[in-house]
């Protein structure tokens, strides 16, 4: 027997977004945007939908499901079948088609290598600890032997924002201070008294007050202590393999290219192995890093920073000139 059922020969249009699974709001919108033309309406003002644009529906349904955007689907649909019954239209759109599918592949491929790195960094952050985990392998590998707890939040800011401004080899360095103060609990106790003398020199306090040439004395003494103590410990000398390790990584040639790739705007950020992140993260000079970085210092703490700087220069029975 043969069925009864005669199927319609056209449809309303949420007849045919259930059949597609979309809806009616997308279906107008793909004639908005004229990707779908417009179909005659019936009697009733109502559009109706045939065969053809049922077929084009799902190819629009299933390209948008593969991450191709609409644009593009409209682009590779400007001379289809629907528009054209000959043979070269559909060539024509095929070859449209494919050039829009590899272009989606290797845009997919690009999102897997960002993925991948973001899980990598995610991973390393949980290993690490989140602050640690946000330093590069060649400032954390530097701190891996410190007991747990002995570095302080401050210490990682610190080195955070000098792995901004100077790079992981500078970060590296400065991780020789932080590693000192956490292995000698005496040094530690002094280097915070230090701190908090410089910290009450704030704006209430004149650049040519007394204490502020006090601070610098005791900023300076407390540094050659603690530069003796890097010597004495065999860290300054972890310092010269440091540079040794970082050209290992970086050759000559290779980080000559990079620097000038960068100063054409041309390179990617490169993580501490000299591989591109993907990142793409502006790239500037260490001065340039420096004035956008800001510091809440007080002038008297300025003008005390300057003192025990100049301190280097003295005599020993020499004051600094206040």
């Amino acid at each position: 027997m043969y069925s009864s059922f005669i199927p319609p020969r056209q449809v309303k249009i949420g007849d045919a977004a259930a059949f597609v699974g979309t809806t009616p709001r997308a279906i107008r919108h793909y004639h908005e945007i004229g990707l779908l033309p417009e179909p005659e309406r019936g009697s009733d003002d109502r559009r109706r939908y045939g065969y053809e644009d049922m077929i084009r529906l799902l190819w629009i349904r299933k390209m948008a499901d593969a991450g191709i955007a609409l644009d593009d689907i409209r682009v590779a649909f400007a001379d289809t079948p629907c528009a054209r019954a000959d043979s070269d239209s559909d060539s024509d759109s095929d070859h449209g088609i494919a050039g829009i599918l590899e272009r989606l592949e290797e845009t997919l491929v690009a999102q897997e290598a960002e993925l991948r790195r973001q899980r990598t960094a995610v991973q390393r952050m949980r290993t690490e600890g989140s602050r640690m985990g946000l330093l590069s392998d060649f400032v954390t590998s530097r701190l891996k032997s410190l007991p747990e707890g002995s570095l302080r939040q401050a210490d990682l800011d610190g080195l955070l924002v000098t792995e901004r401004i100077f790079g992981p080899l500078g970060a590296a360095v400065q991780a020789t201070r932080f590693i000192a103060l956490a292995t000698h609990p005496d040094l530690r106790e002094e280097s915070d008294r230090v701190d908090a003398a410089e910290e009450a020199l704030d704006d209430t306090i004149a650049v040519d007050d007394p204490r502020v040439t006090q601070v610098a004395g005791e900023r300076h003494a407390f540094e050659k202590v603690l530069q003796a103590v890097i010597e004495d410990s065999g860290l300054a000398q972890s310092d010269d393999a440091l540079f040794d390790s970082w050209d290992a990584l970086h050759p000559p040639a290779a980080a000559a290219a990079a620097a000038a790739a960068a100063a054409a705007g041309e390179g990617e950020d490169e993580d501490e192995a000299g591989q591109s992140s993907g990142r793409g993260q502006e790239s500037m000079s260490a001065f340039e890093a420096t004035g956008k970085m800001p510091y809440d210092f007080s002038p008297a703490r300025l003008r005390c920073m300057e003192l025990a700087e100049g301190l280097e220069g003295l005599a020993p029975h020499e004051s600094p000139a206040s």
